[in-house]
């Protein structure tokens, strides 16, 4: 039976007095909640952090501490209708090692007052570290914090980045990235790898190890590993058809359907749309389609520990052999072959 072992000592915090309360924390940050901000990229770093900041689950803020700011004092509203109101006294910028805006729903996320835009440029131009979750990195942008620097964005959300901030570089295969001082992560459970990247780096890797443990994790993602897209360059290939359709085939990337209804759902006739993706891919739509589900795949079988026929099933394939059959037509060997040959590469380095 395998076990998991836990460091002997965490990281001793020097800033503890005699009596065990925390003078100073390892890590301070405080979270600038948007209009319509999504609960699960905010939900899993704040709890990331507080598994970090005590022993055992005693959820008190000793080596992390993190306050909700606002320049009103007012409650916000999640995307999901759940209320989240902030400190009742605002902390000082200069007492924050990072200040993370969490963003939310398109356009209702950006109706933040003067005043929040201005404490984020503030906060960047005295030194602290700032960060932008989910549709946040919109708001820093708005703020221009990230004119002319890179910007973990979700692939749903990038042309929308790219038609708004044309001077934003987006990067849309990165759980986050650093640049210059911003901080970038497309949302999601991504947040906890950016949450987990800052505990270690703050208060150490045994304290990270312990939020795994906590949360049921069963590993630390580095910051490239999410799925690679492809056919990135068709989201800007100048036809509107295929744009739209590439937009679709990712979003129902697990649950495919007929080429006539996505046709019928951008607003155009089924020879028309092969016509497009002839012209401009060189391919039909459902072989593209085909292999942007066999690229989500092959991220699964490198990534997840599910099995090769929950796999199959999952990225829209028939059965087992209908999977192993394209795949190999892919990459050139079964499902099964594939996974032993890397998971045999990572033993040996």
């Amino acid at each position: 039976m395998s076990q998991i072992y836990l460091p002997k000592r965490l990281k001793h915090n020097a800033n503890l007095d005699l009596d065990k309360a925390c003078v100073k924390p390892d890590l301070q940050i405080g979270f600038i909640l948007s209009p319509k901000f999504t609960l699960i990229a905010f939900a899993s770093f704040i709890d990331c952090l507080r598994h970090a900041a005590d022993e055992s689950d005693r959820s008190r803020q000793i080596h992390c501490r993190w306050n909700v700011i606002s320049p009103d004092n007012s409650a916000v509203e999640a995307s999901c209708g759940m209320m989240v109101s902030p400190a009742v006294e605002q902390p000082l910028i200069e007492s924050f090692d990072y200040v993370v805006v969490v963003g939310g729903t398109l356009p209702d996320c950006l109706n933040l007052p003067p005043e929040t835009y201005d404490y984020l440029c503030n906060a960047h131009s005295s030194g602290t570290l700032v960060a932008g979750i989910c549709t946040g990195s919109f708001i820093l942008a708005k703020s221009g914090l990230l004119n002319g620097r890179k910007c973990a964005v979700h692939t749903h959300h990038r042309q929308q980045l790219v038609d708004m901030f044309p001077s934003v570089i987006p990067v849309i295969d990165r759980a986050y990235v650093k640049d210059s001082g911003v901080l970038t992560c497309p949302g999601g459970t991504a947040a906890i790898d950016l949450a987990l990247a800052l505990i270690e780096n703050h208060c150490g890797r045994a304290r990270a190890v312990k939020v795994l443990i906590s949360m049921l994790i069963d590993k630390q993602r580095a910051g490239h590993e999410i799925p690679h897209r492809r056919f990135e360059e068709l989201t800007s290939c100048g036809n509107w058809r295929v744009e739209r359709a590439i937009e679709l085939m990712e979003q129902y990337s697990l649950a495919p359907f007929r080429i006539s209804e996505l046709s019928r759902r951008i607003g155009s006739s089924t020879r028309a749309l092969n016509q497009a993706f002839s012209l401009t891919a060189g391919a039909t739509p459902s072989s593209i389609w085909r292999r942007i589900r066999l690229a989500h795949s092959h991220w699964m079988l490198l990534n997840t520990n599910s099995s090769a026929t929950e796999i199959a099933l999952e990225c829209g394939f028939a059965d087992l052999p209908h999977f192993s059959r394209w795949f190999n037509r892919e990459y050139g060997e079964n499902p099964a072959a594939f996974r032993r040959l890397r998971q045999m590469k990572i033993r040996s380095n």
